[in-house]
């Protein structure tokens, strides 16, 4: 039995996962071992106009002979972050300190205010906003803004999630993040039959508006781009939900004495998608969205990830299926090892070299017989993410995986020199086909890497507290994919982190 266990708790994990999470907090997480970076040419590919036409053309004449398209969209991020500064500037006025435009962040939210597309509404709860001069704006005019734009009473945008924010004014109309995913549906993501499939991941208590949101759209966007939409939600399921603790590993209780635990993280949500038996899927994050006039590097750079994806499926399911007809030689062999290394970026262990042909087409067909992904790649500029690097995997086996910061041993030298020399990041832009050469869907739960989850600091009610994040969507949890890097646009990556980010000309007309 555990210590200090609380009485009359309907845990949402079982006794033997809360057990084995404690003594993660205690053992930890081993530092994922980097070999070297991925860059251009070395684990990046990156290709020619030419090139991508032909990859393109792939593509679609994929969507031709019948594949299935999702689009995966993890949507339940709240918009609280968005607005952390406002929250700052509501507490300062609130406390009688005046509002400093000095600072650049609230100069330029006060003063690009007419900007946002959430800007009519502001003025139908204000309508003396409309007529503000930012040059003799009051401290009690600036608090009625933030107040009205984020309580219950007024927007409540504190309380909405990111994807039904007003992100995009355009001349007759306003759209979402989720608004625009609609739309980018219908320029890459269209099967044969003009039908857009899309997920959505959302948080229990957000479910019912993104529903409303959808029932209100859905049929104008159908009209307008000739589309039919299947438009599907579901919630991160609390069975993956992880116990925190307090800094000294203790289960960390609550008022009521029961065990605070906490959502998994993003790599929770590979649940999700392991139960949409899905066969190619699209993933994007919910708020890395543009308007419809700037969409267009997006959706050639889509179809691009998509074909390279198709090419090498293909090339794969064709010596699969010769290996299961047993139609394959040593030379053939030779020719796997040889992509294995320079197109899937696979080092072999060294004890395969020893093994006899049999036993080495039984590990070439382990390694083929998995789920593939290809990832866009951006060059870095500053902007936070996972990077690419040439790993290595519980399996001992080196290959490409996206890394994170936390899962980096920045105190080793030459691990640090590595970090260093990473010359792109991970703007989570992926496509992924998730069955195998018999059409069988895979489960997606036997590709994961357990051990590469990370612990993070958190707080509640001013205690610190330590929370368990599993293994990432796109980091840990597909670590023993098939994994393909491909070098697309910066202007690609246009995420709203925060509400000044909406005035940049991504998000402008």
């Amino acid at each position: 039995m555990m210590n200090n266990k609380p009485t009359h708790q309907k845990s949402p994990v079982t006794e033997e996962q809360i057990h084995h999470q404690l003594q993660q907090f205690r053992d930890g997480f081993p530092s994922i071992v980097l070999k070297k970076s991925a860059t251009i040419g070395d684990g990046i590919r990156k290709y020619d106009t030419e090139e991508i036409s032909n990859h393109i053309a792939y593509y679609e004449n994929a969507i031709e002979t019948g594949v299935h398209i999702t689009k995966f969209v993890p949507a339940s991020g709240a918009a609280t972050r968005m607005f952390k500064h406002l929250f700052e500037v509501k507490e300062d006025l609130e406390a009688g300190i005046d509002l400093d435009m000095n600072h650049s962040k609230t100069n330029e939210f006060f003063t690009n205010l007419r900007k946002f597309a959430f800007y009519k509404n502001l003025c139908d709860k204000i309508p003396a906003a409309a007529n503000i001069e930012i040059g003799n704006l009051s401290n009690k005019m600036a608090l009625d803004i933030i107040r009205t734009l984020l309580a219950e009473e007024g927007l409540n945008y504190c309380n909405l999630p990111k994807g039904v924010i007003k992100f995009h004014l355009y001349e007759d109309e306003i759209r979402t993040p989720f608004e625009e995913h609609l739309y980018e549906a219908t320029q890459y993501g269209a099967d044969n039959k003009s039908q857009c499939t899309i997920h959505f991941t959302v948080s229990p208590e957000h479910e019912k508006v993104f529903m409303k949101l959808t029932k209100k759209v859905i049929h104008t966007f159908e009209k307008k781009f000739n589309v039919k939409y299947k438009v599907t939600f579901s919630t991160q399921n609390n069975s993956t939900d992880t116990v925190a603790v307090n800094p000294d590993n203790t289960p960390f209780i609550n008022e009521d004495g029961t065990y605070l635990f906490r959502p998994g993280g993003h790599g929770a949500l590979i649940e999700n998608l392991n139960k949409l038996n899905a066969e190619m899927v699209f993933i994007k994050n919910i708020d890395n969205v543009t308007t419809q006039s700037r969409s267009k590097a997006t959706t050639i750079n889509k179809k691009l990830l998509a074909g390279v994806l198709l090419r090498e499926k293909d090339y794969i399911f064709n010596y699969l299926k010769k290996i299961d007809e047993g139609n394959i030689n040593s030379n053939d062999i030779s020719i796997l090892e040889k992509y294995l290394l320079n197109k899937l970026c696979i080092i072999l262990p060294d004890s395969y070299h020893d093994f006899n042909l049999e036993k080495k087409k039984e590990a070439i067909y382990t390694i083929l017989r998995r789920p593939i992904r290809v990832c866009g790649m951006v060059k870095n500029e500053g902007e936070p993410g996972g990077g690419p690097f040439w790993a290595r995997n519980n399996h001992n086996i080196f290959s490409l995986q996206v890394v994170e910061s936390s899962q980096m041993n920045h105190e080793d030298p030459q691990q640090q020199s590595l970090i260093s020399e990473a010359t792109h990041f991970n703007p989570v832009d992926l496509v992924c086909y998730t069955r195998d050469h018999k059409g069988k869907q895979f489960d997606l739960r036997d590709f994961t890497d357990p051990e590469t989850g990370f612990i993070s600091h958190k707080s509640k009610n001013g205690r610190p507290l330590k929370a368990l994040e599993l293994p990432g969507l796109w980091n840990g949890a597909m670590a023993n994919w098939s994994t393909i890097f491909v070098e697309v646009p910066l202007s690609t990556f246009t995420p709203v982190k925060e509400v000044n980010d909406l005035l940049r000309k991504e998000h402008q007309l």
